[in-house]
């Protein structure tokens, strides 16, 4: 019985036309893939122009041979050989170094099919009207699995995702399944690491840097934790490789203002975001500040020092040194100054962290007091620094 199941060959390795294992696997413009006898035969004998398996009108004619399975169907089929060999050749064979291997034959195959499966639902990707699932299907397959990765990454499954987030984003509208997809599409970007060069210029292209931002601004608290984890990964990966200027950053064919907005809200939550989801608004926040064009006086003008000084008051030692970061980027300019100086608490809330919290924080904490002292109108800030304000208990 067990060598009955081993020689039945895996459903993904026979023909859809002849149900028989291919000989000569060759794939069409849907992707599906046919033995080249059967498919010929459909589409020259019998004058077809449409794809046998989904009924799709064929874009061209051409068949691609699909080496990959070619050689999981070798695979396969010298496995099958050995099974079949007299005792003696086994055993000579087993003892024999260069057969032996760190992985077996069945999960070498395992691999391999899985592999194609990817490909096969990454070539299918922008026609399926089933997108949701499609992507959901994709993200289980890659999720923790480096081999996946690297096979998703160079089957130019980055691109694929990138103009379906794009075309869901153009259709959004009223459509909320269309949004859905963009969520989806994030979603499987987000579980890859996005560390090679190519991805990340792919990733920070406006076409797919646009609906990832519109993911951070309306987007649910997953999407949005998603949107946030992608523009960490390009962001850092494109400094490590030198690949982006602040000319090419990923806000350069976005709204600053509104991703600012919205990176903001998310920590002056009253409900409270997520530690994740905060930690990772102040990565971004720390981002556009440094990278995007007078990103320092464009968050200070939507209100980021006072968020900023608010959070810091509320005593977050965990992220103290961020915000004490933020803080220091924002009062390098008149605006931020400004707002640092007309706040109330501003003064009393950072110098709370000196000797308090680490020695960067300290760092930190004095340096924007001195900028603040030294380029903030005098009066007032003299006048703020020695008012007394409230502080909360530790």
């Amino acid at each position: 019985m067990e060598m009955d199941m081993l020689d039945e060959p895996p459903h993904l390795l026979l023909c859809p036309i002849s149900m028989e294992l291919m000989d000569d696997p060759v794939t069409v413009s849907t992707g599906v893939t046919y033995d080249r006898r059967s498919i010929e035969r459909w589409l020259f004998e019998y004058g077809s122009a449409t794809c046998p398996a989904t009924m799709q009108p064929l874009a061209n004619l051409d068949l691609t041979p699909n080496h990959t399975l070619k050689r999981v169907i070798d695979s396969w089929l010298d496995r099958g050989g050995s099974s079949s060999s007299s005792p003696s050749t086994s055993t000579s064979a087993s003892s024999s170094p260069s057969t032996s291997s760190l992985s077996s034959p069945a999960h070498d195959l395992s691999r391999m099919l899985e592999a194609e499966r990817l490909r096969a639902a990454l070539a299918g990707l922008e026609e399926t009207p089933f997108k949701v699932t499609a992507l959901k299907a994709i993200r289980a397959r890659i999720a923790g699995d480096v081999a996946m990765q690297c096979e998703f990454v160079s089957s130019c499954g980055v691109q694929m995702v990138g103009r379906v987030m794009a075309q869901a984003l153009a259709e959004c509208g009223g459509d909320f399944s269309a949004f859905t997809v963009c969520e989806e599409a994030a979603a499987v970007l987000a579980a890859l690491p996005l560390a090679d060069p190519d991805s990340v210029g792919l990733v920070l292209a406006p076409e797919c840097a646009r609906p990832i931002a519109t993911l951070l601004q309306r987007g649910g608290a997953e999407a949005r934790l998603h949107a946030m984890d992608i523009l960490v990964k390009v962001s850092s990966n494109a400094d490590a490789g030198a690949t982006t200027t602040n000319t090419d950053h990923w806000t350069a064919g976005v709204d600053v203002g509104d991703v600012l907005k919205s990176l903001l809200e998310l920590l002056s939550d009253e409900g409270g975001p997520t530690t994740r989801l905060s930690s990772r608004a102040l990565d971004v926040l720390l981002d556009v500040v440094e990278r995007a064009p007078r990103g320092p006086a464009k968050a200070a003008e939507v209100g980021a020092v006072h968020v900023l000084v608010e959070l810091l008051a509320d005593g977050r030692p965990r992220d103290a040194e961020r915000i004490l970061l933020l803080l220091k980027r924002l009062c390098k300019c008149p605006e931020g100054r400004l707002a640092f100086a007309e706040h109330g608490l501003a003064v009393p809330a950072v110098a709370k962290t000196v000797m308090r919290v680490s020695e960067l924080a300290t760092q930190l904490a004095v340096k924007v007091l001195w900028l603040v002292s030294v380029a903030a109108p005098r009066r007032r800030c003299w006048r703020t620094w020695c008012s007394p304000a409230p502080w909360p208990s530790c």
